[in-house]
């Protein structure tokens, strides 16, 4: 953590307006529910966009007070777009665009925009930090998938999360049952140029869970020191839909390769006796991070999930971020804490007014 950044950070949130403080984030991802959250808190929003992907925030032009359009999204930490910001007494809000398009040391180091959410903690989602996701669920006590150093160790069916070649935000997923599975869906990948040498030898090989998947949103507030259950999403995903619409015969006639592309969500709800268990995963995790990454977890994350036979949570990633999921506006969970209807964008905007109106905006920024 560098500390004379994160002193910095405090020191532009102090000279903010708190009667003016607005929200800000990249528009991709989560910008809509994230806007939309603020309109209906009162907030005054920002958007920034890359040429060529700004049609969709020109045509919601409701929810955003200002449509700013660069070259490139990582032009955002520019210090003249850094100086518009703070002007605007903005807080960032940091979704998964965010931290793919900027390096995680710029975000670090260089975009000195009072972020809502831990700026620290983004990159433990990648798998091959050291620090990362696994370590959190450890710490946690969450149960999560055996992993395998050697693709020789395969003894079950796993899955293989290898970075794709031509798209680095995707992952070329495969499973495989044994070692020799392993070696030669990996060699027809590398002969398609689909992934490369040095992907697959830093690629995650874990064993596959067999159960219903739930993406489980939570909400930490540093004000409430509490964390809320926001709901349940459970991923559209192509290829792997269309292959699961068609039968297994075919399926195997037609030798399709399954990819795992994240397209869309649905809503989703568990069964109320399992409520328990996911409430103390979600504050086991909180509490994880706080040990972790001091000051921990701020605001929203996802516990992304497999539900087995015998009930057990398996939890296979993390997002330590907003959610891409604007269908948690029909949660009931968020329904039944708040008494009223709750998007996650709705939540950071709260959790932001709150933050100012109090002069506590450095408990929910870093």
């Amino acid at each position: 953590m560098d500390s004379e950044r994160f002193d910095r950070v405090y020191e532009v949130a102090k000279g903010y307006d708190k009667n003016k403080v607005s929200l800000g984030c990249i528009g991709s991802h989560s910008a809509l529910d994230i806007c939309d959250g603020g309109r209906e808190e009162g907030l005054q929003t920002t958007v920034v966009c890359q040429k060529g992907r700004e049609l969709p925030y020109l045509r919601f032009k409701r929810i955003f007070d200002n449509t700013v359009v660069l070259d490139k999204f990582n032009q955002v930490a520019e210090p003249e777009n850094v100086k518009m910001l703070q002007e605007s007494n903005c807080i960032w809000v940091p979704n998964r665009s965010f931290s793919t398009y900027l390096k995680y040391e710029t975000i670090e180091k260089e975009f000195a925009v009072p972020m809502f959410g831990s700026r620290f903690m983004l990159k433990t989602e990648e798998r091959d930090y050291e620090a990362n996701q696994y370590e959190l669920f450890k710490r946690a006590g969450i149960n999560y998938p055996k992993q395998f150093k050697d693709p020789s160790e395969i003894d079950r069916l796993v899955i293989v999360k290898v970075e794709e070649a031509a798209r680095k935000i995707e992952r070329a997923f495969f499973t495989a049952a044994s070692p020799q599975e392993f070696e030669k869906k990996a060699k027809e990948r590398l002969d398609k140029g689909i992934i490369t040498k040095e992907a697959l030898d830093k690629a995650v090989i874990e064993e596959y869970i067999v159960g219903a998947l739930f993406n489980f949103n939570y909400f930490y507030s540093p004000l409430r020191d509490e964390v809320e259950f926001m709901g349940i999403d459970r991923r559209i995903q192509t290829n792997l839909d269309g292959i699961l619409h068609i039968p297994a015969e075919q399926q195997i006639e037609a030798h399709l390769r399954m990819q795992n592309i994240e397209v869309g969500h649905r809503p989703a709800t568990v069964r109320e006796s399992l409520l328990q268990k996911v409430f103390e995963m979600g504050d086991a995790f909180a509490k994880a991070a706080k040990e972790m990454y001091a000051p921990g977890i701020i605001g929203p994350f996802a516990l992304q999930s497999a539900i087995t036979t015998d009930l057990k949570i398996y939890v296979f990633d993390l997002s330590p971020r907003v959610p891409g999921s604007p269908v948690l506006a029909m949660s009931p969970y968020m329904k039944a804490f708040h008494g009223d209807w709750f998007s996650c964008g709705r939540r950071i905007a709260l959790e932001v007014k709150n933050a100012a109106a109090e002069d506590k905006l450095e408990k929910i920024i870093t």
